[in-house]
């Protein structure tokens, strides 16, 4: 049998998809489309039921990924670790949020370049595009807070980031001490509001979690940067809601100020999410491991 057609076959079942897949194996989706009916033939089994998105793998199509999958990815690993012996060097195309990345993943990730990793970063703030761009194969590593859905990635929980409702000194103290957390959101109403998008993401999420209420319709700046909008907060413009590994160093400076301590603070959850079989490539399953190391004394 082909391996080739086994290939074709195993992103297929992965992907869920016959155009994500020619995406990802840089063929044409009638080239895609044509190998699949080639080794159902020569099995004399439907492997897929076509459907309007995608396709879905029949009994037999499921047995024949489970096993043939492990196999296909052990001789991808064996041609990229000769790779790594020719070269020296492999490259890790990473994804993932500029905040979080640049912070907390990327200096992580420094500690594996002395031992012959290559870092390319892009950044998004978009959860659905890095999961996108991962899927069709522009990035090998993907730092998101959405879990993908679907076979074709895979996710790992890294790390849960806590949220904090801040704002400069001066704006808090027209509040008065403990006022918010007596009197809830509408004392809060008569702050402007700092966020990273017209949406109010991280405004309306803590709202939501802490007050069981929306929270007030417009912002005052908008900055589509944690780190500009804690700046602006911190400048008077305004109340925000960041993480509070970003603004812990302006709250014990002083800079800023938190404007209530929840009993159970609002959390958002960081993914390490790959492409399904990749982390069988050693460079990979490297940073991977590394990652989730680091993220314990985060």
């Amino acid at each position: 049998m082909d391996l080739a057609l086994l290939r074709t076959f195993v992103t297929v079942h992965r992907a869920g998809s016959f155009t994500r897949a020619a995406a990802l194996l840089g063929l044409s989706q009638p080239a895609v489309t044509s190998q699949i009916r080639t080794l159902e033939r020569q099995l004399g089994r439907p492997l897929f039921l076509r459907q309007a998105r995608g396709v879905t793998p029949t009994t037999v199509g499921d047995e024949l990924a489970h096993r043939a999958a492990p196999h296909l990815d052990a001789l991808v690993e064996i041609v990229e670790e000769g790779l790594d012996e020719e070269s020296g060097v492999r490259t890790l195309h990473l994804a993932g949020p500029p905040e979080f990345t640049s912070t907390r993943v990327v200096p992580a990730l420094a500690a594996l370049v002395p031992q012959g990793l290559a870092l390319r970063t892009s950044f998004t703030g978009n959860a659905e595009e890095i999961l996108e761009g991962l899927a069709a194969g522009h990035h090998d590593l993907a730092v998101t807070t959405a879990r993908p859905r679907g076979g074709l990635l895979a996710s790992t929980p890294l790390w849960d980031e806590e949220h904090v409702l801040v704002a400069s000194p001066g704006r808090a103290v027209r509040l008065g001490d403990g006022t918010p957390l007596r009197k809830g959101a509408a004392v809060l109403e008569q702050l402007p509001v700092v966020e990273v998008h017209e949406s109010l993401p991280f405004v309306s999420r803590y709202w939501s979690s802490v007050f069981d209420s929306r929270p007030p319709a417009v912002a005052a700046v908008i900055a589509p940067d944690l780190r500009a909008a804690l700046e602006a907060a911190a400048a008077g413009a305004g109340l925000a809601v960041l993480p509070r590994y970003l603004c812990r160093d302006a709250l014990a400076s002083g800079r800023l100020v938190a404007l209530l301590e929840p009993p159970v603070p609002p959390l958002r959850t960081y993914f390490l999410v790959v492409r399904t079989g990749t982390l069988a490539l050693t460079h990979l399953a490297r940073a991977h491991e590394e990652l989730l190391r680091a993220a314990t004394s985060w």
